[in-house]
């Protein structure tokens, strides 16, 4: 089914998620995504920084028919996810509950949403347009955007969210209902299943947790 597939994220993140969960005395968010050390030359002395995964540069079309691009997030939080307009299975679901996240942080410069459109071909800027206003966003503070199926279906990897074109998938698109939380840096701090009561729950309390970490 839809949206029910086994989860695109490693194991490896998935546990981080788990331990999160766990450990959130600590107030600090785990960064999700491959990293790299790299050493470098400070004063003489080598010293050793770590590369986290981030969300590269991106330009998309959004509902205004106004391009939108990652410095329009430059030093936000924002929640992402993947979606599209026609979806009979997960996307309703998935769509209310952030909408009660966005109506929690309405009017908060620092925090973003944006919703990518897996329909290509019929999501246009007028149909999306249409959809959010029918959610209940009013404002630029959650985007909806549109693009090719290359840039769309390529950034979602980067999200490390699965999408797929599929014809036999209910809609004809087959995709993982991630509500995926990035930081100021661009990094992965949290995914959560936007049709779960609970990890919708979570997000709230992690969202807490983020906007208060400093960039």
């Amino acid at each position: 089914m839809a949206g029910y597939r086994t989860p695109y994220l490693p194991v490896c993140i998935v546990a981080l998620l788990l331990s999160a969960c766990t450990g959130r005395n600590n107030k600090k968010l785990p960064i999700i995504g491959e990293r790299e050390a790299v050493e470098r030359v400070v004063d003489g002395k080598t010293v050793v920084d770590t590369l986290y995964h981030q969300i590269p540069a991106f330009t998309f079309l959004n509902q205004d028919s106004t391009i939108i691009t990652d410095k329009d997030f430059e030093n936000k939080v924002y929640v992402a996810n993947f979606f599209f307009t026609h979806c009979p299975s997960i996307c309703p679901t998935m769509q209310r509950n952030l909408l009660k996240v966005y109506e929690k942080y309405k009017g908060n410069d620092k925090l973003a949403f944006l919703s990518h459109s897996i329909d290509f071909k019929y999501d246009s800027p007028s149909v999306l347009k249409s959809y959010a206003t029918k959610l209940g966003v009013d404002n630029a503070q959650w985007q909806f955007v549109t693009g090719s199926k290359k840039d769309i279906y390529g950034i979602s990897e980067k999200y490390l969210v699965y999408t797929k074109e599929d014809a036999s998938a209910p809609g004809g698109y087959d995709h993982q209902g991630y509500l995926v939380l990035i930081d100021q840096q661009k990094r992965i701090r949290g995914a959560y299943d936007g049709t779960n009561e609970e990890q919708v729950a979570q997000l709230f309390t992690d969202l807490e947790i983020l906007l208060q970490e400093r960039p």
